[in-house]
């Protein structure tokens, strides 16, 4: 007990500390892992034996994959199909091809090694691929769907590269059974022995032992299991759980579903990870899914954190530094070839700026299904312990550069500009005196108001899943980069009177009002904010109006709030109103003050003017709802005249109040 308390102190802290500071340093968490493996592992030596470790920790995979699943519908996979076997199986056929060439004419091994090692080193590493792109948001980019089209592949393609393996064995390194079935090396037969993995054991024994004619029907007999699973038996299952109205429950039933699948994808000889991201699409359109992402999320991020943690630790320094040229070499080797034929597949299905580079080095690695099948060729003697050993160190070697490759691909796109990491932008045959520029949730409200009244906008995005469900519901849209000035003119900048800017991205936003208004003095911005500094910025760039997306949400809610605290509907109203107008006026003022390159509480000029105004707010508040009483406090039966004459009581009671309060608390500021 007490080893293994130490372990976990250990890996965690590891963690802990390494993680902030790559993620501040820039380098990603991914890398943060790794590095932490290595010290605690080579370096340091306070953890030795991680191979029983990572076989746990690649479960953090299998989760990954099954949460990818729920994300994607059945249609979603089905209109993916030309990429999977397109982009994807051009990809590992031909890098099993040149590895394989490379081997046996370069090195001169056996065509089967080199077969074996060619499939092998095809394969890249799902885990940090993936982990990286949603770090970096970039899984809806074009070259993050290409990414991803792949890596599901490679997955796919495991389940031959598994059955191929043991007929590449050399002769005696296997024996068939009088049935028919392969008996691999290094899995002995169970004589009754009582052991926790003796059930598992018989019960892929068994599986193994059927002909093959069986093994095809069990696999089959397996998917088709998770299928209708998914489909028919999760509804019922979730309501008795819920019956027990524990939280707990459900997270140990998502758990169930998780581990259940793997198992039986396992008894099949199948991938787990395959299995489960199966039953991930099945669930991808059930009421449960969302529940299911939020149970599993957590346990996902600390098994692949963990995962990676004993890849680092698994390098075998010592056989790395006695041959390291030659490893280096032939780990940059490897990441040559295989980038010079993603590149390729690029120039084939016309893949282009950012994505194409995206593309190329983020899949140049070797992947974590390496380890596996290079523990598997190596009981079937397809490859030696030494050409093992070397292949490890390859296959680890590569996933450590793999990082580093996304920072280079990140200064590349600095370079490189705004050029569209996605398909070809549609062509805008229309025009409109107003443009939306963002078909979120922001900007289709906007669009839905604007068609209410009887006007019809352009709008541009450049997310095409956006633009999709905007016309299954008749409304047009144009997919493209709205920061392009071409795609700009073309949809009426230079005769539209109004633009709303209502895009995710802060500093395209920016960029965008800052060209509108150069091009167009006279024309009148809208724009979307996310906070206050990005208010500044967008009002330093030009626009009219800025909307920060939170704020006339939060001022609706405090009404509600006025509301029930005794005061009136129009009460509420009138302070709800006289706060906007003096907030907006605030906004104006405090953006002069406002500097860029000092953070807000630092600010020293900005921070004593925020107080000042928020001081005056509240005695201007005090003096307008006076004003209001006075006005009106003629007529003693008019229901007006009471509503600000309790508005005014509510209103000064509750700031002197505050003011009061506030005395015990000098020095806070009230800007955020």
């Amino acid at each position: 007990m007490e080893g293994f308390l130490f372990q976990a102190v250990i890996y965690l802290f590891a963690a802990v500390v390494a993680v902030p500071l790559a993620v501040r340093f820039g380098f990603g968490s991914v890398l943060g892992y790794l590095v932490a493996g290595i010290i605690i592992g080579p370096f340091l030596g306070l953890v030795t034996d991680t191979e029983g470790l990572k076989h746990f920790a690649e479960f953090g995979v299998v989760l990954m994959l099954f949460l990818i699943g729920l994300e994607l519908s059945p249609q979603a996979l089905w209109d993916m199909r030309n990429k999977l076997l397109g982009l994807g199986g051009l990809q590992v056929t031909l890098t099993v091809a040149a590895v394989t060439a490379i081997c046996v004419y370069g090195f001169g091994m056996p065509w089967q090694t080199s077969l074996a090692v060619g499939m092998i080193l095809a394969l890249s590493s799902t885990a940090i691929v993936l982990q990286t792109l949603n770090e970096k948001n970039l899984m809806q980019t074009g070259g993050g769907r290409a990414t991803f089209s792949v890596l599901l592949t490679q997955d796919i393609a495991v389940i031959p590269m598994l059955a191929l393996l043991p007929l590449l064995a050399v002769p005696g390194a296997m024996s068939f059974g009088t049935d028919g079935s392969i008996k691999r090396p290094g899995v002995e037969t169970s004589s009754g022995g009582h052991g926790e993995e003796s059930g598992a054991t018989f019960m892929i024994e068994l599986v193994q032992s059927l002909p093959g004619w069986g093994i095809t029907l069990v696999t089959i007999a397996a998917i088709g299991l998770v299928v209708l699973f998914g489909r028919f038996a999760t509804h019922p299952l979730f309501r008795f759980v819920h019956f027990a109205k524990l939280r707990e429950l459900y997270t140990a039933f998502a758990l169930l579903i998780v581990l259940g699948i793997a198992f039986l994808m396992t008894i099949v000889g199948l991938s787990p990870a395959l299995g489960t991201f199966l039953a991930g699409v099945v669930l991808a359109n059930s009421e449960f899914r969302h529940e299911l992402e939020s149970d599993i999320a957590p346990f996902k991020g600390l098994l692949l954190g963990l995962f990676f943690i004993t890849v680092g630790a698994g390098i075998n320094f010592s056989a790395l530094w006695r041959d390291l040229l030659q490893i280096v070499a032939l780990t940059l080797l490897l990441m040559t070839v295989k980038g010079a034929i993603l590149y390729a597949i690029t120039l084939i299905f016309r893949i282009k700026g950012r994505a194409r580079w995206l593309f190329t080095l983020g899949l140049a690695q070797a992947g974590e299904f390496g380890f596996v099948l290079i523990s598997f060729a190596s009981q079937l003697l397809v490859i030696d312990a030494r050409l093992s050993e070397r292949m490890l160190l390859i296959v680890a070697l590569s996933m450590l550069l793999t990082p580093l490759f996304f920072i280079v691909w990140e200064r590349l796109q600095h370079r490189m500009g705004d050029t569209s990491t996605l398909p070809e932008a549609d062509e805008i045959d229309e025009q409109q005196p107003i443009i939306i520029v963002g078909i979120g949730r922001f900007g289709q409200t906007v669009n839905r108001l604007l068609m209410l009244a009887g006007f019809r906008a352009v709008v541009l995005d450049n997310n095409m899943e956006a633009i999709k469900t905007m016309r299954h519901f008749g409304i047009k849209g144009f997919f493209g980069d709205p920061t392009r000035p071409d795609l700009l003119h073309a949809a009426g900048l230079g005769e539209a009177r109004v633009l709303v800017v209502a895009l995710d991205d802060k500093e395209s936003a920016v960029r965008l009002v800052k060209y509108a208004r150069a091009q167009r003095p006279d024309l009148h911005i809208i724009a979307r904010a996310h906070d206050r500094v990005h208010t500044y910025q967008l009002v330093r760039a030009g626009a009219n109006n800025t909307v920060r997306e939170m704020f006339d949400s939060s001022l609706r809610a405090g009404r509600y709030a006025l509301e029930n605290m005794g005061l009136t509907d129009i009460e509420a109203s009138k302070i709800e109103h006289f706060f906007y107008r003096r907030d907006r006026e605030s906004i104006r003022e405090l953006a002069e003050l406002w500097d860029p390159m000092i953070p807000v509480a630092n600010n020293k000029a900005y921070v004593e003017r925020s107080r000042e105004l928020h001081a005056e707010l509240e005695t201007a508040l005090v003096s307008h709802l006076d004003e209001g009483n006075t006005a009106k406090a003629p007529h003693i039966d008019d229901p007006a005249s009471d509503a600000v004459e309790n508005a005014a009581v509510h209103g000064a009671e509750a700031i002197k109040e505050e003011r009061t309060l506030r005395k015990s608390r000098p020095g806070e500021s009230f800007e955020s």
